[in-house]
């Protein structure tokens, strides 16, 4: 039979992230615009969470192309179940500039949101990015 183990590996020194408290869409904006700064295709990140909502982690779970990117629920909380997430933020960029969400972006959230629930890991919000813009799920009373 064969055995496997789970680890998480940290990539980068992120230790400036950790005295970081995320308090609103903009402070979500400001601590990823340089993961997706001229990016050509969508990128689907998850901001991993303490219980302070302090970031643990961020975990790129899909790179797509100039209009769309794959997400499923088993890639966004497979990194926060294997690194004890509290919560998790989901952010996404519109190359196009506009970051109004489509409805896949609205039918996503709803699914990754239900998912959270069922595994108990609140999703806070849902934040996209396009052109020194952001579109939050929260802010626009869409949560």
């Amino acid at each position: 039979m064969r055995r496997y183990r789970l680890e998480l590996v940290c990539e980068s020194g992120a230790d400036e992230a950790k005295e970081t408290v995320l308090r609103n869409a903009t402070d979500v904006t400001r601590l990823l615009a340089p993961l997706f700064a001229g990016a050509d295709r969508e990128k689907f990140v998850v901001v991993l969470l303490d219980a302070k909502h302090r970031p643990i982690g961020i975990n790129t779970v899909s790179v797509g192309s100039l209009t769309a990117s794959i997400v499923h629920p088993r890639e966004v909380f497979k990194p926060a179940i294997a690194g004890n997430s509290a919560a998790l933020l989901l952010a996404h960029n519109h190359p196009s500039g506009d970051p109004a969400p489509s409805a896949e972006d609205v039918e996503l959230t709803k699914r990754l949101r239900d998912a959270g629930e069922f595994v108990g890991i609140r999703v806070l919000d849902h934040v996209i990015l396009g052109n020194g813009r952001h579109y939050s799920f929260v802010d626009a009373g869409s949560w």
